[in-house]
């Protein structure tokens, strides 16, 4: 009888302590929104899936972007996992790179040829542009919806759905590659697919797509293009993109990440992917894993 209560008491403790940690998540998100108050954010369970906290959760059930360069790790680690491309291959950046009539130029600092580590920490279009040449326009469907980035992700009521739209040649699948065209999808969604990441470097970290992937991820993130997110002090891999709606003008702007036990995503409706990072940073300063690294 004393086991058995026993048993009980460590339950509630630890239902209790994890909603705490959920409370304390949500006032690291308010704290964020605060700071930009149209930021749609996400946090979600790495293991469970279970949504911890977010900001603007309707809108960001129901806003489809394109996901620019938030693509890149997922299906590069795919491509490289299969053994379709190896990950030491050095690409030079062309700086300025014209696909289908859209402008891709990098933003990044000028660079020798890059690895594939290292083209995820810089973001580089020119290389992704030549992994996409490698991914036939008929597969890349596939590709996506293995890592759940293109249906909804049960977290929120009347939740939309991806819109895909199959590429029709090499260059229509090098712009799907980088996000910039034929795919828009959801926070919600996306946060889904790094949570498959996560899940996925998980299972083999030890493997060359684990290793490479997570190298980039954690290099972006503190001192490459996600760099802000870093701002918080806790250890993060990320990854930014920044698109443009229809090819309007005004961009958006997308981080999403693997911090601790959490997925975090942020979407900027107006904005660059580099702003979204350092709203992620603002998220993670006051986060739960900020007061667990302080403590150790």
């Amino acid at each position: 009888m004393h086991a058995k209560l026993s048993c009980i008491a460590i339950l509630l403790l630890t239902a209790g302590a994890l909603r705490g940690e959920e409370s304390a998540w949500q006032k690291a998100v308010d704290a964020a929104a605060r700071t930009e108050p149209s930021a749609r954010i996400v946090v979600i369970d790495k293991k469970s899936g279970k949504l911890v906290a977010a900001a603007h959760l309707d809108d960001a059930a129901r806003t489809l972007a394109e996901p620019g360069s938030t693509l890149k790790p997922l299906l590069v680690f795919q491509m490289i996992a299969a053994g379709r491309w190896e990950p030491t291959r050095h690409v030079m950046c062309a700086r300025e790179l014209t696909v289908a009539g859209h402008r891709l130029n990098c933003s990044h600092p000028q660079m020798p040829p890059m690895d594939a580590s290292e083209a995820l920490t810089w973001s580089c279009n020119s290389y992704f542009a030549e992994v996409a040449a490698h991914v036939r326009p008929d597969e890349l469907e596939a590709m996506l919806r293995k890592t759940g980035v293109l249906a909804p992700s049960g977290l929120a009521a009347n939740e939309a759905s991806a819109a895909f739209r199959a590429p029709e040649s090499v260059e229509k699948t090098k712009l799907a590659f980088l996000g910039v065209d034929g795919v828009r999808v959801t926070p919600l969604e996306l946060a889904e697919a790094y949570r498959w990441l996560a899940l996925e470097m998980e299972k083999a970290p030890s493997s060359t797509a684990a290793e490479t992937v997570r190298e980039g991820l954690s290099n972006s993130a503190s001192y490459g293009m996600a760099g802000g997110a870093g701002m918080g002090g806790v250890p993060v891999m990320g990854k930014t993109g920044t698109a443009a709606l229809g090819g309007q003008h005004q961009t958006h702007g997308w981080f999403a990440g693997i911090a601790g036990d959490v997925v975090i995503v942020v979407y900027l409706p107006a904005g660059r992917g580099m702003d979204a990072a350092e709203i992620a940073g603002i998220v993670l300063k006051s986060s739960p894993l900020a007061g667990k690294r302080t403590s150790k």
